[in-house]
């Protein structure tokens, strides 16, 4: 099955070029490379809420299913031979044991049929338990690099998770807070997938040194649509 062409008139993504490559940024925070028919995704954070309650904080436990049920539209959405999860796909090394019969039962029917990657991340270094798919510590694709944590001395093509990068703009008076995705077109940076994560601003300095300023772009992320931002307009 040929998977839907994507344009930049879509208005669910957002069509750029990465060291040459053609990439679209989704609206639910999944990037797709439509040369390779790869969906990419980071920091799920599956069984969050389970992690903390082990410890004695009480979140609401329905991050996996939220989450998982974001995962479902994206690949139904594009039916991508190649899915990767780039790291901290579980909020800790024994989360895959801990998830639920009905939530892996979910979770493998997605993966039936394509390849699936899970690349090593530092909330979960060991491949997950009890589930299908290939572990690595990072992969290559043509130019591009995919990872979980972004390397300084290695950013041409790379393709990094880990740092949850989100945007801050003022519109109208009125402040406004998305995740995005953040690139120069040399790198870019995923947003977290997960339900339960948080932001962390691009201008915040564990981003110094990562991109081009003046080529920065943020590609926030809203309800219906994806929307570019350059760096000019961002607020800290």
């Amino acid at each position: 099955m040929n998977a839907p062409e994507v344009t930049a008139r879509d208005m669910l993504a957002v069509e750029t070029v990465l060291a040459g490559e053609r990439i679209v940024c989704d609206a639910s925070g999944a990037l797709y490379l439509p040369a390779d028919r790869m969906l990419i995704v980071s920091d799920l954070h599956l069984e969050k809420g389970s992690s903390y309650a082990r410890r004695g904080s009480f979140l609401p436990p329905y991050d996996t299913v939220a989450t998982l049920a974001a995962l479902d539209i994206v690949i139904r959405r594009y039916e991508p031979a190649i899915v990767v999860s780039l790291g901290d796909s579980f909020h800790d090394s024994g989360g895959s044991a801990r998830m639920p019969e009905a939530f892996r039962a979910v979770l493998v029917k997605m993966m039936s049929g394509r390849q699936w990657y899970w690349v090593s991340g530092n909330h979960d270094p060991e491949k997950p338990e009890n589930l299908p798919g290939d572990c690595v510590d990072e992969m290559a694709f043509g130019p591009l690099t995919l990872r979980h944590e972004p390397q300084r001395d290695a950013f041409l093509g790379e393709i990094a998770g880990h740092l949850h990068p989100g945007a801050r703009i003022v519109r109208r008076g009125r402040s406004v807070r998305r995740a995005c995705f953040a690139s120069d077109g040399s790198r870019l940076v995923m947003p977290a997938f997960g339900s339960l994560t948080g932001t962390l601003n691009v201008l915040d300095r564990a981003f110094a040194g990562l991109f081009q300023a003046e080529r920065l772009t943020a590609y926030m992320l809203g309800k219906n649509r994806v929307y570019p931002i350059g760096r000019p307009m961002l607020r800290a």
